[in-house]
């Protein structure tokens, strides 16, 4: 974990490119006290240990199934016509997909010990960080730790460029979402917890790869009235609050992989492109 220092800086977004449906305004004063912060996301084998020690059990494998990208699955499986989620088709919903099985039946994680877990629910989550003596961060604290002590107000955790010099700092979408993806970040799929180069804090993918879980209940209101001190988050709601992206946004689809960037999901909801990082109170 790396330690982050507390301090003062300006919350949210109110440039053009935001989505005022996800509350990103308006831009607002927080102070925070100092915090840990996970250096990357919880890795399939950071996870894989705390199965093996508690018998833990994730919500998709209770459900029987989880939410998978179309591109990552075969022919095969795309011909057995798997449920879709309305309006975003290309999320189907596979029987067997879980942690363990990130593609459903057949996929494993036996090469991807260092990647992000993902099909976890917030539940799951929360379960995870109680174990290992943590707890997930508040949407204050992450976003504040992801800007990496970079100037309020940029895009990234390294500036307002998306591609600085030409080159990659995260893994996203190139080319035609969602039929297309030239893959010249490296990656179609999840990438390496500890891949391209860390924030100024230390902190590897605060955007892109995969979405964060915070503890925070959303609220797309609640910036008019956050306190500045240690924001919590509203007392209650029916959706958490995730940040920074994962490996499938892009500019024309998501443009949610930006440091000031909200969204949110069911606390039961799990797919393959939904991870989270553990937070700690010195």
């Amino acid at each position: 974990m790396k330690l982050i220092k507390g301090g003062s800086f300006a919350m949210g977004n109110d440039r053009d490119y935001g989505f005022a449906a996800d509350g990103e305004e308006p831009v607002h004063d927080v102070t925070l006290a100092d915090f840990y912060l996970d250096a990357t996301t919880v890795t399939n084998r950071e996870f894989n240990d705390f199965v093996n020690a508690t018998g833990y059990r994730t919500e998709s494998e209770h459900f029987g199934w989880s939410f998978v990208f179309e591109g990552l699955l075969t022919a095969k499986q795309l011909s057995t016509q798997p449920r879709r989620a309305v309006g975003t088709e290309w999320w189907c919903a596979l029987p067997g997909a879980t942690w363990r099985h990130p593609e459903g039946p057949g996929s494993n994680i036996k090469k991807r010990w260092e990647h992000p877990v993902v099909h976890v629910t917030w539940n799951d989550a929360a379960a995870f960080a109680a174990w290992a003596g943590k707890r997930l961060p508040t949407e204050a604290e992450w976003e504040y730790a992801a800007r990496g002590g970079q100037p309020t107000g940029n895009r990234f955790p390294w500036g307002d460029e998306l591609e600085p010099g030409g080159k990659h700092r995260m893994n996203v979408w190139q080319g035609l979402f969602p039929t297309q993806n030239t893959e010249a970040d490296g990656h179609y799929g999840t990438a390496p917890a500890p891949s391209y180069r860390a924030n100024g804090y230390g902190l590897y993918q605060v955007t892109g790869n995969v979405w964060e879980w915070c503890a925070d209940w959303f609220d797309a209101d609640y910036y008019a009235r956050s306190p500045i001190a240690n924001p919590p988050g509203p007392t209650s709601g029916d959706r958490r609050v995730m940040r920074g992206g994962s490996f499938l946004c892009h500019a024309s689809y998501c443009n949610r992989y930006r440091v000031d960037a909200r969204s949110s999901n069911t606390p039961d909801s799990a797919a393959s492109n939904i991870g989270f990082r553990c937070a700690a109170t010195p």
